[in-house]
């Protein structure tokens, strides 16, 4: 039997029967992962393990699209934490040994996905823009985020920004489209609190960050979030939008920002809560934050969404610097989300 392209190869035989019958199915991770983030990373740690020990019992490749294939090893692979405020739910993740920021599968349920597979589903009712609910779901948002956004399709020469990895309640949605998610917006809602360690809580509904992939820009995705954005919030007097606010942002919405956005809402620039002093420090350019390197991954981590260095087996044990830029709205030129989630 041939090896199956972008997936592990020389599995199990229950392991290649059951991936085969995937295949034919045409079903993918966000379709069949349990929302068990636990369970999962149990199954990571355990395949892991397998790999550091050796106990493979032959070796096992991944073809990239290049047609190159990647010897699956300890050193090859590294642990990535979904959400900045819960370490421990974590996926297990394969790097180009060309390039060891660049993620090109995840390991979910016992198999190896290319990255663009992640992103994919075989599930009819999941078009146009839905709320991110599942565990599943949260790995798309993170691969759409993180992978693809962070590393994949900005301009790595110009320092342009990026997002932090979201909270594990941060209010989200996807943009599905023709059974790929292909952009995602977050929101603040009113009244949720603006960080860890402070009482200041949003006076009103934000457009938070918001991101679409290069190949559906210039399609009006990015008015349609906002218009969602509008009807999801259509009971509340004013809305706001995270600043700064990028070029691109002001092409998709022309004339002032305080404008009427839709029938249902205005949207003004958010200055922060209350405009607060405690909020302004949140925004303030230039201002370092101390974050520690992912253990698992042993990667010194300069910034979620690049995945920095190689991915080694023991812990780093390094502080890793971040720096804070004023957090807000982003698009193509992409400012990076550091404000906590509520």
């Amino acid at each position: 039997m041939g090896q199956p392209p972008g997936r592990g190869a020389a599995p199990p035989e229950s392991s290649m029967e059951a991936e085969a019958a995937r295949r034919a199915a045409g079903v993918y991770p966000v379709d069949i992962l349990e929302d068990d983030p636990e369970r999962h990373r149990e199954a990571a740690l355990a395949y892991y393990a397998t790999l550091r020990e050796g106990m493979q019992p032959s070796e096992e490749l991944f073809s990239l699209p290049t047609g190159e294939q990647v010897k699956l090893k300890a050193s090859s692979v590294c642990f990535c934490t979904v959400h900045r405020d819960e370490p421990q739910h974590k996926i297990l993740v394969l790097v180009n040994p060309q390039d060891t920021k660049t993620v090109v599968a995840v390991y979910i349920k016992e198999s190896w996905w290319p990255t663009e597979d992640v992103l994919r589903t075989s599930d009819p009712a999941r078009e146009g823009l839905l709320k991110v609910q599942s565990f599943g779901e949260r790995i798309v948002l993170f691969i759409l985020n993180v992978v693809i956004f962070g590393r994949l399709e900005r301009n790595l020469d110009d320092r342009d920004m990026f997002f932090l990895p979201h909270s594990v309640k941060e209010q989200a949605k996807i943009l599905w489209r023709d059974g790929s998610a292909v952009g995602f917006y977050t929101t603040k809602r009113k009244g949720s609190l603006c960080g860890d360690g402070t009482g200041a809580c949003y006076l009103l509904p934000v457009f938070d960050t918001v991101f679409v992939r290069r190949m559906y820009r210039r399609q009006g995705l990015g008015m349609a979030m906002l218009q969602d954005f509008c009807e999801t919030f259509r009971e509340d007097e004013a809305l706001g939008v995270s600043w700064p606010i990028s070029p691109a942002m002001y092409q998709a919405h022309p004339g002032d920002a305080n404008d009427d956005m839709s029938s249902q809402g205005q949207t003004t620039p958010d200055e922060g809560p209350g405009h607060s002093e405690e909020g302004k420090k949140e925004r303030t350019p230039g201002e370092r934050e101390e974050r520690k390197s992912d253990q698992d991954c042993g990667v010194e981590e300069t910034a979620a969404g690049w995945l920095g260095g190689a991915c080694g087996a023991q812990p780093a044990g390094k502080e890793a610097k971040r720096t804070a830029v004023e957090a807000g709205l982003a698009w193509e030129s992409q400012q990076k989300h550091l404000r906590p989630s509520s």
